[in-house]
């Protein structure tokens, strides 16, 4: 396995010395500000740029010492990225947030003042890219979709930084996602898509995978409360597995705004199939309940929050990485097996060793 020096160097600095990335997420943007705008009883408009800063900020500052890495966004996360753990690498989206819901398949837009160059100067170690995707959606739809991620590959590759790919599933016929029938269908779309973004053409670094089983339907799990089955627990195994076997790039999860604890009993039932994640990227599911603190009490409010549950939910969920993840180098036969090619433009080097601060992540 080759890989250039830049792209080597970017992927130690966002993982432990283990080779796990166990990062943060904070690059939701109008998503967090229709959430806090609720909170506050007021309109989206009126949240402003200052106070989308100020919440992310104190994210980073109080989480990232328990964390490997953030993921930011070059709109409101700036100030976030100075105020991180000096331990925890840094991602940024080059995507737009959302979609336009009048055209149909979701496509995909690039922020229009950005560049992978810029998002480089900035302090980014990996670019970041989200994409709404399935494999049931319509062929000139999903040619778009692969051109416009080949593009972006090939970017990273000239820049000579790590690309992770988010890919999100969806119904292009319009049914409930968080339905029976969507979740039965979900482990198919989840597998294809990893299958499609593993092919060298897309040169995608680390694919940022969903939970390819709905667990609200996994028979038995804490999570479903209704009763209904989609899969036995060992069919879900067999379904994380299935997914799992046709990745050959490194895969990590994410945790798509479910609670804290549905997460953790994702990543335990990961464990169990014996499949080989390389992390997470997880971020609602650590520091979406303090959204309604923030709208009451503000900033201190959350800060406190962050400090005393935010805390408690990522060392939690660090807990079970440590006990299941793999190495991201392992997808390559191991850290030795990578041969590593030409220094590319600006590589910065990476430390030699990787200390936690007292009472930071506990690797």
């Amino acid at each position: 396995m080759q890989m250039m020096q830049g792209k080597f160097n970017g992927l130690m600095r966002l993982s432990n010395s283990k080779g796990v990335i166990a990062a943060a997420a904070m690059d939701q943007r109008g998503s967090l500000q229709k959430s806090i705008a609720k909170a506050r009883g007021v309109d989206p408009k009126q949240i402003t740029k200052e106070q989308m800063e100020e919440f992310k900020v104190a994210v980073s500052k109080i989480l990232t010492p328990y964390a490997t890495a953030i993921l930011l966004d070059p709109e409101f996360g700036l100030p976030a990225v100075k105020a991180r753990a000096k331990n925890a690498g840094v991602l940024l989206a080059y995507e737009k947030t959302g979609y336009d819901a009048d055209k149909p398949g979701r496509l995909p837009d690039l922020l229009d003042l950005e560049s992978v160059a810029r998002l480089k100067a900035k302090g980014a170690d990996a670019i970041k890219i989200l994409l709404y995707y399935t494999p049931d959606e319509k062929k000139e739809i999903n040619d778009h979709k692969h051109a416009w991620v080949e593009r972006i590959g090939a970017e990273c590759v000239a820049h000579d930084v790590p690309f992770f790919l988010e890919f999100v599933g969806y119904d292009p016929k319009g049914g409930d996602e968080k339905g029976i029938e969507y979740a039965k269908r979900k482990p198919y779309i989840v597998t294809e898509s990893m299958r499609e973004f593993s092919k060298p053409n897309y040169h995608v670094d680390i694919l940022k995978v969903e939970i390819p089983v709905n667990m609200a339907f996994v028979e038995g799990s804490k999570a479903n409360k209704t009763g209904q089955v989609a899969y036995t627990r060992e069919a879900a195994k067999k379904l994380f597995r299935q997914a799992a076997d046709v990745a050959t790039k490194p895969f990590i999860y994410l945790s798509a705004g479910v609670d804290d604890d549905v997460f953790r009993e994702s990543l335990e039932l990961a464990i169990e199939a014996g499949t080989n994640w390389a992390g997470v990227l997880c971020g609602r599911a650590t520091w979406k309940e303090g959204i309604p603190i923030y709208g009451k009490e503000g900033i201190k409010g959350l800060e406190k929050w962050l400090l005393d549950r935010g805390v408690q939910n990522i060392q939690a969920l660090n807990q079970v990485i440590n006990r299941g993840a793999h190495a991201w180098w392992d997808k390559y036969g191991g850290r030795n097996k990578i041969e590593i090619v030409g220094a590319g433009s600006n590589a910065r080097p990476v430390l030699k060793e990787h200390r936690a601060p007292t009472g930071g992540r506990p690797y």
